[in-house]
């Protein structure tokens, strides 16, 4: 079978999901696919640029549920449990890109498209909704990125100075550890909880 992108693309994120990025070389994507390494290199020059095809690829196939009569907060927390469902579908790739690909997400991107319709909806002014948008992405993006690492279960379980309280309780919170769907929930609650208060001045 003729190699394609699309085709390199898809082995290389079967392979990333089962071994992470790290594991994944040039070589190891040629066997992958029965195909000689330097062909690879007619259709893609190096391991980097696999990965942000990938990466394009995946966040193209984003899809989220269109509640255009709901109201845009019930929306957003919509939108955003969907994109994390993303991350931990693919938590290798998404964790890579996060903190490599600051480009990753682009403007014809369905979630990008999707989240400057509902921050226009909310009513922010038309010229401040991209700038709006990408502070929404950097908080949501920063917070996954520590919950797949493992750095957000780890500071949520910190206890804070001089705190006392039942040995036991304390031995079964850190046992079943934070509930990150909690966690999560906050933050998106707090996100509109913020850009609510800042229309609601901004109207006065």
């Amino acid at each position: 079978m003729p190699l394609t992108e699309a085709g390199i693309y898809a082995a290389a994120l079967r392979l990333v999901d089962a071994d992470g990025v790290e594991a994944l070389t040039m070589r190891r994507l040629a066997a992958e696919l029965d195909a000689n390494p330097m062909s690879l290199y007619h259709h893609v020059p190096n391991k980097e640029a696999v990965l942000r095809g990938v990466t394009r690829m995946v966040g193209a196939q984003f899809r989220t549920v269109t509640l255009e009569n709901a109201p845009w907060q019930e929306r957003m927390r919509l939108l955003a449990t969907d994109f994390r469902t993303l991350a931990h579908r693919h938590p290798e790739l998404l964790a890579y890109s996060f903190s490599h690909q600051p480009d990753f997400i682009q403007s014809d991107d369905p979630f990008w498209t999707a989240l400057t319709a509902i921050v226009a909806a909310a009513g922010v002014p038309h010229p401040e909704v991209p700038e709006t948008a990408a502070l929404i992405v950097a908080v949501v993006i920063g917070v996954l990125a520590a919950e797949l690492n493992g750095s957000l279960q780890q500071w949520a379980s910190l206890k804070p100075p001089g705190a006392a309280g039942d040995a036991d309780e304390a031995a079964d919170a850190d046992r079943s550890g934070p509930d990150r769907d909690h966690m999560f929930r906050l933050v998106i609650d707090t996100l509109i909880t913020g850009l609510e208060g800042r229309l609601a001045a901004g109207r006065r």
